[in-house]
């Protein structure tokens, strides 16, 4: 196994710089992170001791090595030094282009070192309103501090961020967040950290932080369906933040949309369903039909939470007629999943949480887009909720039972969770003849094990 020493050495040669060029990386890394470093001698002497294996970087060195590289404290064998930096916890929407570049590549590179503490990091309440609060007054967007002697960047390879970020969506809706969460972190920190960092024009920066803001959201969509929800929060943070320097609103708006969603979820519904305004209110001079429909979904999944019933069909009300009028040519390609069918499931989700049982059964079963495995799960499960409610007991089993032979690839705790509850409801009906014939075909598929043991109390979906 290679020495820290070895490590520190090759990072630096195989770039082709000299120890005092590794200086100046230094001290641009310890700049943008608010820091000074002592003079170039005293520097240059800490670099040759530790290359030479006679010391090693300490917890101040370290993140500034890892910045200055673009890469993990595991890869360069610091023995995560740099994790222990309490910025990487804070959940707080960057004041800047370059704070959002820095944040954003130590989230990464924690993440990918398995950080504890920020992987069952708590989300926080206070960030969403900050952050939808900023966006929304922010002026106009910042700009990247040009670095001369960093790769340089084209459009080339935005289209290769944009095409990999494709290929992992297609993954994470097939086989669920937990599947590729790992990889899609390892490529956005190896590949994605050093174009951020490097040199490219004001139109390729507006490109890349477009393309990497929408990246760093499916990072988000994936580690929320790990149900790992304060760093989904915080990787939506950053991507509202590279989407507001993109002057991407219809991008950012989306943004808001999915931690509108994630709010719904942990039962934060007042917060949703501002969040789900914000969206509405801060793209509406660039606001496309489908956009529209899909945020009004969003505050009509928070306000059926709140028992407000008149205001979520109105919501709901609005979200279809919306949809009604869009142009597919007139919209951006990643909200052209939304459609008839994921406005049904939306439905199908409000009108359960209203007790409207038979309403939730109708829009379930024009729910199923055949091409959406995991989105197809959470439907059929609505559809079991829907006849569970409405006592027909036999009938909710047998959807139930559909719906673990759909999910059987899925690796998804939001899927985990849905069928917890499901179980929950039914359990509390005591026991019946469908009952245990579900749980006798079910016993050995892995979600219906899991979701025996899922134990963070009643989902909120």
């Amino acid at each position: 196994m290679k020495s820290t020493s070895d490590r520190l050495r090759e990072a630096r040669v195989n770039r082709g710089w000299s120890q005092p060029r590794l200086v100046r990386e230094l001290r641009r890394a310890a700049h943008q992170r608010g820091h000074q470093l002592p003079a170039d001698s005293s520097v240059k002497r800490r670099i040759a001791s530790w290359e030479n294996g006679h010391s090693s970087p300490d917890d101040f060195y370290g993140p500034l090595l890892c910045d200055a590289y673009a890469m993990s404290a595991e890869e360069l064998g610091l023995n995560g030094s740099e994790l222990k930096d309490p910025a990487v916890l804070d959940a707080a929407y960057p004041a800047s282009p370059d704070d959002a570049i820095q944040t954003v590549s130590q989230l990464w590179r924690a993440d990918l070192n398995q950080y504890d503490p920020l992987v069952t990091a708590e989300p926080s309440e206070p960030a969403w309103s900050e952050a939808s609060l900023r966006w929304l007054v922010a002026p106009e967007p910042g700009t990247h501090s040009p670095r001369s002697d960093g790769v340089r960047v084209g459009l080339g390879d935005v289209a290769a961020i944009r095409t990999t970020a494709d290929m992992f969506a297609r993954l994470d809706d097939q086989f669920g967040g937990d599947h590729a969460r790992h990889s899609v972190i390892q490529y956005l920190n190896n590949d994605v950290a050093p174009l951020l960092r490097g040199h490219y024009t004001e139109r390729v920066g507006r490109a890349l932080f477009s393309t990497v803001a929408e990246a760093t959201l499916l990072a988000g969509w994936m580690a929320y369906d790990a149900c790992r929800h304060g760093l989904a929060q915080r990787y939506f943070l950053q991507a509202l933040r590279l989407a507001q320097d993109a002057n991407d609103r219809r991008l950012a708006g989306s943004i808001l949309s999915a931690m509108s969603h994630q709010a719904t979820f942990l039962g934060k519904y007042t917060q949703a369903a501002t969040l789900a305004r914000a969206a509405l209110m801060g793209i509406s001079p660039v606001a496309t039909p489908t956009l529209r429909a899909q945020f009004h979904a969003m505050e009509a999944r928070a306000l059926a939470r709140t028992g407000g019933t008149a205001a979520c069909e109105a919501a709901l009300g609005a979200a279809t007629r919306a949809l009604e009028s869009r142009n597919s040519d007139d919209e951006p390609e990643w909200i052209s999943y939304f459609d008839e069918a994921e406005l049904a499931a939306e439905a199908a989700h409000c009108f359960r949480d209203v007790n409207s049982a038979r309403r939730a059964v109708a829009h379930a079963e024009n729910a199923m887009s055949g091409s959406h495995v995991r989105s197809d799960f959470f439907a059929t499960m609505v559809l079991a909720d829907a006849h569970l409610r409405a006592g027909d007991v036999e009938e909710a089993c047998s959807v139930a039972l559909d719906a673990l032979d759909l999910g059987e690839q899925l690796k998804s705790a939001r899927c985990v969770s849905y069928l917890a509850e499901f179980r929950r409801d039914l359990s509390e009906l005591g026991s019946t003849g469908a009952a245990h014939d579900l749980a006798e075909e079910a016993r050995d598929h892995r979600l219906w094990i899991a979701a025996g043991t899922y134990g963070q109390g009643r989902a909120s979906h």
